[in-house]
């Protein structure tokens, strides 16, 4: 559609990135080729907008849900510059060897999603209710900071 081929990369158009994600959430980033992103952002949306129906969580639900749109959108958008400006990179500087891929991803964040993944599964089936989870959600927070302050630390090392 509004794909170019420079050589052997394909750049991205951040504003079909951004059009997509807007008519359905996660679409930007498997158009941008990102696919465990797109499955990620649609597997997310679809949990929060379950969270909906459930009174005693709003209106914190409904701030995340509005929060994750927009923010897939941008990061959609953000994504295809990458992909463009990289492939730009590329065609300038002659490529002498193959490139290695950088590992991705990160033993944290996995704890941490399967973590809380299986906290709303025991909520699905009533073991622990959603009214005790929404009031422990500041502790992701405060796990996400002595991540970002030991991370920090490391690399001062």
């Amino acid at each position: 559609m509004n794909e170019k081929t420079t050589g052997s990369r394909t750049t991205k158009s951040p504003l079909l990135a951004a059009v997509l994600s807007i008519i359905f959430p996660g679409a930007g980033s498997l158009y941008n080729g990102d696919f465990g992103r797109g499955i990620v952002f649609i597997v997310i949306f679809a949990g929060l907008v379950t969270l909906q129906t459930r009174s005693h969580v709003q209106p914190f639900a409904a701030l995340l849900l509005a929060g994750f749109y927009f923010f897939q959108i941008f990061d959609a958008v953000h994504q295809a510059r990458m992909i463009n400006l990289a492939s730009s990179d590329k065609e300038m500087e002659e490529i002498k060897a193959p490139a290695r891929p950088e590992p991705r991803g990160s033993i944290f964040w996995g704890i941490l999603m399967m973590a809380l993944g299986l906290v709303f599964l025991l909520a699905n089936f009533e073991i622990i209710l959603y009214e005790k989870i929404f009031d422990f959600w500041p502790v992701i927070i405060i796990v996400i900071g002595l991540k970002l302050i030991l991370d920090a630390s490391k690399r001062h090392q």
